[in-house]
């Protein structure tokens, strides 16, 4: 009975993921960014010819904006949009896909991490259970411990399900989701190859094509295998080598080319150079030796030591890394507009007691050793790849740090309910703990329902122009009254950067004939490019010719007031977004 329960219980979470997921795919938000248009484009390319936009075969890394993004996702966009030619719910829903099936992964990762001890069986009876742990209990049969661990593994993957961070990248073309999903099922295939080994070589294969996800997987994915080799190495040592050499080999196999590419090509890591606190070097030692220069000048020993270049470097890593762990963004700011929705940040307010209280009892509490270590150190090396770069925190970079942050709050939560249980005060003949449990349960549907409101009914209205909506409509209307002009002049400057790659998705233009031009065209932003009738550059209204056999597209400020104007697209608040226009005689 039991059991039926566990399934029907688990059958609901992954329907509820499942929906929130799917549901207006293609509508919220509003609007593909360039990266999922370029992503498209380069999988509707390799679906039509083999060859990325720049005629590159079968590529393991899309060079796209001269940002070169590994190229999985694009790989894994291609059976959709075979299913669903080329649109925006088939770039997005390979994303989907994945979240849902880490919602999955969760629960089976968080009952296998649960149930370990040092012999890597369900915990004995001397261990406190994740349900009893505040009231001190322990309780003797076994059934009632697999319980336990079903009501926290469903706790965990339920709170993963609703979750505001994993939801956001869910919906979108964003790789991360991708390489977040492959962590999960990586470490849940290794938990399950201490006990059969076979599922060992099932992980390596995982954590190796995971590095052809995202690029903050090829730090990440290696600082997790270390941490379980060595948290499980005891465990490991009893494994047949057989396995454990037919794990590394087939590992070492399955990313070798994506290895000799990093090794070899110096463009490989120009994206993470770009983004590296180390980037902008000129800048930034400018300032430094000017520091340096007053603590001299003032004979400050102390800050002569202090502002060293190396103290600096560090010192800003280590800001960057602790930020990610900063209540106020986690909980009330968010970062930038396209990864979070309006009014919102990365987790519910309702959730920061629980977490705050998890932490706790998962270090102080008699856990097995190993639960802690795996659970901890992963949360500790996720915001490692992010420390690194500017712009943090940034949610998608540490996108990692999930789903530690709900095993946590699953684990508060059920010591919170334990806890209050067991107040026997009343008010008024009504039980406080009743009290308690229905207003703080108001205050979770509330705090759920304004979440649901703001991302799909909300986000599209105010972001809209944050995710560079206006290009669909506004390409549809140069479809149909394009075939007048002899030559279509199309703005490149932000906002309608990387306008040539929207242009190529929403015509579906033939990959071949673009490819013909791509040895000569630029992926770096806002770079001119050109192919067919098109012409993709700034707009300087004062130097252009004055043809009326001219088109142009640009932003209302590229334009003067008295101009003869094709067609006005909005964001979705009003606000004018983008002109055609054609010059006056």
């Amino acid at each position: 009975m039991r059991q039926r329960l566990v399934y029907i219980v688990l059958f609901f979470i992954i329907s509820i993921s499942a929906f929130l997921r799917i549901y207006q795919l293609g509508n919220v938000p509003s609007s593909p960014d360039w990266d999922e248009v370029a992503l498209g484009y380069n999988a509707y390319s390799i679906v039509q010819t083999g060859r990325d936009e720049y005629g590159e075969f079968l590529p393991i890394i899309l060079r796209s904006f001269d940002d070169y993004k590994p190229a999985l996702y694009a790989y894994l966009v291609i059976p959709f949009i075979k299913l669903f030619d080329l649109t925006v719910f088939a770039v997005r829903l390979p994303s989907a896909m994945f979240g849902i099936l880490t919602v999955i992964a969760t629960y089976f990762l968080v009952k296998e991490i649960f149930a370990i001890n040092n012999k890597f069986k369900i915990t004995n009876s001397k261990q406190i259970q994740p349900f009893d742990f505040a009231q001190g209990k322990n309780l003797n049969d076994q059934n009632s411990k697999h319980w336990q661990l079903e009501i926290i593994a469903l706790l965990s993957a339920g709170l993963l399900a609703i979750s505001p961070w994993h939801i956001q990248f869910s919906r979108i073309a964003f790789e991360a989701n991708v390489g977040l999903a492959f962590n999960v099922f990586a470490v849940l295939f290794f938990l399950w190859g201490l006990k059969r080994p076979w599922f060992l070589a099932l992980s390596s294969i995982v954590m190796a094509v995971n590095l052809y996800a995202y690029q903050s997987e090829k730090v990440f994915t290696p600082l997790l295998l270390l941490a379980l080799v060595i948290i499980f190495r005891k465990t490991l040592f009893l494994v047949s080598k057989k396995y454990i050499a037919m794990a590394v080999i087939l590992g070492l196999f399955v990313s070798l080319p994506i290895i000799h590419y990093t090794l070899t090509n110096k463009e490989a890591l120009s994206r993470a150079e770009g983004v590296s606190i180390f980037a902008d070097k000129t800048q930034f030692l400018k300032e430094n030796a000017q520091r340096l220069i007053q603590d001299k000048e003032k004979n400050d020993y102390l800050g002569v030591v202090l502002d060293n270049r190396r103290i600096t470097y560090f010192k800003t890593v280590v800001s960057g890394y602790l930020s990610h762990f900063d209540l106020n963004w986690l909980f009330i700011r968010g970062d930038i507009a396209r990864h979070h929705v309006p009014n919102m940040a990365l987790l519910y307010l309702w959730e920061l007691p629980f977490l705050i209280i998890g932490i706790y009892a998962l270090i102080f509490r008699n856990f097995p050793k190993r639960t802690k270590a795996l659970i901890i150190t992963w949360l500790l090396i996720a915001p490692v790849p992010a420390s690194i770069t500017s712009g943090v925190p940034h949610a998608i970079r540490a996108i990692n740090l999930l789903p530690t942050f709900q095993i946590f709050t699953a684990i508060g939560l059920l010591a919170a309910i334990a806890s209050i249980s067991n107040i026997k005060y009343k008010i008024l003949k009504i039980q406080i703990k009743y009290l308690i449990f229905t207003m703080y349960f108001l205050f979770l549907i509330f705090n759920f329902s304004y979440y649901i409101n703001q991302y799909f009914f909300q986000q599209n209205y105010f972001y809209s122009a944050d995710w560079q909506y206006g290009y669909e409509e506004a390409i549809r209307t140069i479809q149909e009254v394009g075939w007048k002009y002899r030559k279509i002049v199309v703005s490149n400057e932000p906002y309608l950067d990387q306008s040539y790659m929207f242009f190529l998705f929403y015509l579906k233009y033939p990959p071949s004939e673009y490819q013909k031009g791509s040895g000569t065209l630029s992926g770096g932003f806002r770079e001119t490019h050109k192919f067919g009738k098109f012409e993709f550059r700034s707009i300087n209204w004062d130097m252009e010719e004055k043809d009326k056999s001219i088109l142009y597209m640009g932003k209302p400020d590229d334009f003067p007031i008295n101009i003869h104007l094709v067609k006005s697209v909005s964001f979705l608040n009003g606000e004018e977004a983008i002109k055609i226009v054609e010059p006056r005689e």
